[in-house]
C-alpha cells in the first residue's frame, strides 16, 4: 500500500492542483498520522496503520523552521504562492493552533508578502471559538464537507468521535459569514458492500442546500488523485464534476473543479 507521510513541521514546496506552489506546514508528528477522520480515501493511509511515536512540533519549532525555510527560498529566488496547513492529520487539533496561525501570518508578512495562508481542515474543531477566530485571519479557510448524509459520512469519512454531528458542522460553518471555502470530494466504487458514489442527486441535492445556508465565497470540488488505502475507490469523471460545479454556480456560488 502506497501512502504519503509528510515531514514535520515543514514540507515541500509542492505543486498543488488547487493552490499553486505550496509550502506545507504539518502540525502533526513527522512519522505518523493523527486525525479526527479516518477517511477511506486519505493519501496518508488509515489511522491505525500509521501510529506516530514522535510528538507534535511546538509553536516555537514551527516558527523557527518556517523562518529558516522562507529565508532560504527567498535567497534562491523561490516565492511560494501559498503557505498551506495540511499534512498527517487535522491541523486545528494542535493545542497551539491559534498562536501558530498568528506567527505564520507575521512571518508571511515579513518574508513572503505575496503568499496566501491556507488551512485545509475537516471542520471538526470549528465549534471552538479560538479556532474560528484563527481561521478568520487566514486568506483561505478551506473546510471539508463531502456530503451531509450521516450514513455516508460514517462509512467514508469515518469520524473518530461518536459525537460528530454534520448538522452542527454546517451551523458552525455559517458563523464564518462567507469567509470560507468549502472543499468536497466526489468519487465512486463499492467497499464492504457500501456504494460510495456521491455524484448523484441523492447526495448532491442535500449538499447543495447546505451550501446555500453556509454561503461560502467559493466551493472546490475534486476527486481522488493518488493511491487510496481502500483500493475499491474510483475517480469521479470530468463530466460528473463539471455537472456538480454547474449546479453550484447556478445557486450563485463560485465553484472550481479539480480532476
Amino acid at each position: 500500500m502506497s501512502t504519503i507521510i509528510y515531514s514535520s513541521p515543514i514540507f515541500g514546496p509542492v505543486h498543488s492542483r488547487r493552490l499553486g506552489l505550496s509550502l506545507g506546514i504539518n502540525l502533526m508528528p513527522g512519522d505518523g498520522k493523527i486525525c479526527t477522520f479516518d477517511c477511506i480515501y486519505c493519501e496518508c493511509g488509515f489511522n491505525g496503520d500509521h501510529r506516530p511515536h514522535l510528538r507534535r512540533p511546538t509553536r516555537k519549532e514551527v516558527s523557527t523552521r518556517l523562518r529558516e525555510i522562507l529565508t532560504q527560498m527567498a535567497s534562491e529566488g523561490q516565492h511560494p504562492d501559498v503557505l498551506t496547513f495540511a499534512g498527517n492529520g487535522e491541523p486545528t487539533a494542535h493545542p497551539e493552533f491559534a498562536g501558530i496561525i498568528r506567527d505564520t501570518i507575521s512571518l508571511r508578512d515579513e518574508l513572503a508578502p505575496q503568499a496566501k495562508v491556507s488551512v485545509l481542515s475537516n471542520s471538526t474543531f470549528i465549534h471552538l471559538e479560538e479556532v474560528r477566530e484563527a481561521l478568520m485571519l487566514v486568506d483561505n479557510n478551506i473546510l471539508k464537507l463531502d456530503t451531509v448524509d450521516p450514513d455516508y459520512i460514517r462509512h467514508v469519512d469515518r469520524p473518530t468521535s461518536k459525537h460528530y454531528d454534520v448538522n452542527r458542522i454546517i451551523s458552525d460553518m455559517e458563523k464564518f459569514n462567507g469567509h470560507i471555502v468549502v472543499q468536497s470530494l466526489f468519487m465512486k466504487g463499492v467497499t464492504n458492500g457500501f456504494d460510495t458514489d456521491n455524484t448523484g442527486d441523492r447526495y448532491v441535492q442535500p449538499w447543495l442546500e447546505a451550501l446555500k445556508r453556509i454561503r461560502p465565497r467559493e466551493v472546490m470540488v475534486y476527486t481522488i488523485d493518488r493511491e487510496t488505502p481502500d483500493h475499491h475507490l474510483v475517480k469521479a469523471t470530468h463530466e460528473e464534476l463539471d455537472h456538480i460545479c454547474a449546479m453550484v454556480r447556478d445557486a450563485g456560488i463560485p465553484c472550481t473543479a479539480s480532476y
